[in-house]
């Protein structure tokens, strides 16, 4: 019997993503729009909305649905924002950034992501994002500062460099610390250098490329 991928979204929707305290109603129907099984692998499609971390490639992964959901409601995206995401993966939280914010830049350090990512959202009929090849670390400079940034891999500890890019008010979602116990965290720019840090939850995702904890020599 064939899938019932609408359903399987809506399921996935009521049944994961809101008893996960995401109650925002544009964060949801965001969710029950984007269509998730446009957006992953062939092989993955029946599982697309499973609460799984799916593997994309390249050691990432794709986020699962309900971490997704916390990620888009703690940014409280307007159409006003102009949002970067570090890491595009797949595009699927790209797709979803865009239909809750104004403009979305996004980058993501594999090559291959970034075009099978573009053939997505093209596909998907969104217009508002800007795709760019970039290592986020060490190899890349934006031209602006944003209103909300998003990093969809690990840090050991938050780059200084991407807290800079954040305009007053802004707001970056970020998982910080040592694997598997990371901390995913909301950090709100006050203004004047100043910064406020919410914790919002407990997760695991691989850090991004030069954002690993330094490997200790044990004797």
């Amino acid at each position: 019997m064939a899938m019932n991928f609408e359903q399987a979204r809506q399921n996935m929707v009521e049944n994961q993503v809101r008893p996960w305290e995401v109650l925002d109603a544009d964060v949801l129907d965001t969710l029950k729009a984007v269509r998730r099984e446009d957006f992953v692998a062939p092989a993955h499609r029946n599982v697309a909305f499973a609460d799984l971390t799916l593997p994309i490639g390249h050691g990432e992964v794709m986020m699962k649905p309900v971490i997704e959901g916390r990620v888009l409601q703690a940014l409280a995206l307007t159409k006003a924002d102009d949002v970067l995401e570090i890491g595009t993966g797949t595009g699927y939280l790209t797709a979803c950034l865009a239909r809750l914010a104004g403009k979305v830049t996004s980058i993501d350090m594999h090559a291959d992501f970034v075009e099978a990512a573009r053939q997505r959202l093209v596909a998907a009929g969104v217009t508002n994002v800007a795709l760019d090849t970039a290592e986020a670390v060490n190899g890349y400079t934006p031209t602006g500062v944003f209103d909300a940034v998003v990093v969809t891999g690990a840090v050991h500890s938050v780059p200084e460099k991407f807290v800079r890019w954040l305009k007053p008010g802004g707001r970056m979602f970020v998982v910080r610390g040592d694997s598997p116990a990371q901390t995913a965290v909301l950090l709100t720019h006050e203004g004047e250098g100043r910064y406020r840090e919410e914790s919002l939850l407990e997760t695991d995702l691989p850090y991004l490329a030069h954002a690993a904890p330094v490997k200790r020599f044990v004797l």
